[in-house]
């Protein structure tokens, strides 16, 4: 330190500044080595769930994500875009060279036809356009988007020689006509708080093992919904799971099954059955009923001008009444409705026929804050029936769905016309307030036959009175479950159409994504589903203090900067001159 001390200034000056420089660069080179940041927001809206973690760090072959939110967009849709950068970002650094991102724009082409080209690949890929409004050189332009990305991956050779590809949409559209429908700001950020979600539900999609699928079994044998009613709920859970029909009658057991769905029965159950369901239920398995309390033969509604209402008599009743729900034969109308084709009058020789809103077709858009039913859209159900919660010990009940606040009750047996329709509704007559639809039951059940079993009983040796911990959803209505169908005109063979869709109304319901997502739930709770549980918190300003107070910040925001530079320069100055007076 003498030696040092004794050295010139100018040469002591230059070996600081050497000091700093070579600092700084092996900070630059371990920063760029090994990548890290603090997310210091309080809904951590730029950290990954662990699960994606995992997933991103266990990729094993070569994925590319292409990305079309490329462009100038306004304010609003560049937080978008820069979410999903920073979202990618975040994935890069846990899967490192194995992912490559491209950010395309669609609209730019050579040419109009080769820009047509374009849009309609990413169409037929189920990336559908969006409209939104720009200011472009002073000038408010309509331009066309494309919110989605295309993923690819490509499995190591010594795997498989095949590349994978699957969609996602990375902006939601909601109709802002649906009663509770949030705001064109509120829908943009419940796009943002999804990103990680859709991005990466799409790459477990693609790298899911075949030997590490659940397998789901749907019940058949007391006239479930046919195969055709669930085509599309089933091929969208073959890309996860391994899905099979399973003939309860001749099975001894539901051993090997990691879920059971139960769509829509219309006959009982016997004794011998329920008690495989129960004891299955008891070991683990997870539940999911999709059930009709009441049932209503619309075909003789639209013959016959009406029909009468009468219970489903499948002898699950009790059983869900022990788990801690009961399914109250009571119709649920509802203002806020689906539709049904009504003649109304005719036009020369020409039948006029048209929608007409029917109140018991609800159209749920009430959701508890759960991550099976977070920033879904509206759900479209069919005779739905209250179901409302008795006394289970242990057992945490959460209702998912509840239909508006504008709906009635209707006792049953009760004479359902198809001219209820034509009647202008009385809103004073829909002051029954939100129902629920949908509970979701977790904890460690009580079994049915609790104190049946006698210790005569062969059965007696394997049979638990009390379950593992496991979860079971109920809902009250089998068609939420079941797509609708059209005739194909070349074959004249019934096609299915997507689950969810509504023919008169030519928009797809949430009905597929919220089966989806509460099996995704039930199976795997700490799972990719998790990320639906992020909360990016909208905190607008407040634009009339904004406009009063608009001169006070600019100038605070452009002056401060200049007063503090000035002051640390002041600083700096006397803190030398002082310094180099005390060496003269």
């Amino acid at each position: 330190m003498a030696a040092f001390a004794s050295w010139p200034q100018a040469r002591r000056q230059g070996l600081r500044f050497g000091i700093l420089l070579i600092g700084l660069l092996l900070l630059n080179f371990f920063g760029q080595q090994y990548f890290t940041r603090i997310d210091l927001t309080e809904d951590g809206r730029y950290s990954i769930s662990p699960a994606t973690q995992r997933l991103l760090s266990e990729l094993e072959g070569e994925l590319t994500i292409k990305v079309y939110l490329e462009g100038k967009f306004p304010p609003g849709f560049k937080r978008l875009q820069t979410t999903v950068k920073e979202t990618l970002d975040e994935f890069q650094r846990y899967a490192g060279n194995r992912l490559k991102v491209r950010y395309i724009d669609p609209s730019q082409a050579n040419n109009e036809e080769e820009r047509k080209q374009n849009y309609l690949q990413l169409v037929q890929k189920g990336i559908n356009p969006t409209n939104i409004f720009a200011n472009e050189d002073g000038k408010r332009v309509e331009k066309l988007i494309f919110p989605g990305a295309v993923l690819s991956y490509t499995p190591p050779i010594d795997k498989d020689t095949n590349q994978y590809e699957a969609t996602t949409l990375l902006f939601r559209t909601i109709d802002q006509r649906m009663p509770n429908a949030p705001s064109p700001d509120e829908i943009l950020n419940q796009s943002i708080e999804n990103v990680e979600y859709h991005l990466a539900s799409a790459i477990q999609r693609l790298v899911m093992d075949e030997e590490k699928r659940k397998n789901i079994g749907f019940l058949q044998g007391h006239g479930e919904a046919p195969d055709i009613r669930l085509a599309d709920l089933l091929t969208t859970l073959s890309q996860t799971y391994n899905v099979f029909k399973v003939d309860l009658p001749q099975q001894s057991s539901l051993e090997g099954l990691d879920a059971i769905v139960i769509a829509k029965p219309d006959t009982a159950y016997s004794d011998k059955e329920k008690y495989k369901i129960d004891q299955y239920i008891m070991s683990g398995g997870k539940a999911l009923f999709f059930l009709d309390a009441v049932g209503v033969y619309m075909d003789s509604v639209l013959r016959d001008k009406g029909s009468f209402t009468f219970p489903y008599d499948h002898n699950l009743t009790d059983m869900l009444f022990k788990y801690g729900v009961y399914l109250e034969p009571k119709l649920i109308k509802d203002l806020n409705a689906g539709f049904i084709p009504m003649v109304t009058g005719n036009m020369g020789d020409q039948t006029q026929v048209q929608p007409i809103p029917w109140h018991y077709y609800p159209l749920v858009n009430t959701f508890a804050p759960h991550p099976i039913v977070r920033n879904l859209d509206a759900v479209y159900t069919k005779f739905v029936t209250k179901i409302d919660t008795v006394k289970a010990v242990g057992i945490r009940k959460t209702p998912l769905m509840f239909t508006s606040r504008y709906s009635a009750l209707r006792g049953t047996p009760a004479f359902i016309t198809f001219n209820e329709a034509r009647v202008e509704p009385n809103p004073a007559q829909f002051s029954a307030g939100p129902q629920p639809i949908a509970y979701l039951l977790e904890g460690r059940f009580t079994s049915l036959f609790k104190n049946r079993i006698t210790p005569q009983d062969p059965r007696r040796a394997s049979f638990r009175e009390q379950g593992q911990p496991t979860k079971v959803l109920v809902c009250t209505d089998g068609d939420l479950i079941q797509n609708d169908i059209t005739i194909d005109k070349a074959s004249g063979k019934p096609q299915p159409l997507p689950l969810g869709f509504d023919r008169y109304s030519r928009r797809t319901f949430a009905n597929k994504e919220f089966v989806v997502n509460a099996i995704d739930y039930m199976l795997d709770e700490e799972g990719v589903i998790s990320a639906r549980a992020k909360e990016v918190i909208l905190r607008p300003l407040d634009k009339v203090k904004l406009k009063e107070e608009r001169l006070y910040w600019q100038t605070l925001n452009m002056g401060l900067p200049v007063l503090l530079l000035w002051i640390f320069g002041g600083v700096w100055f006397l803190a030398r001159r002082r310094m180099y007076a005390r060496q003269g």
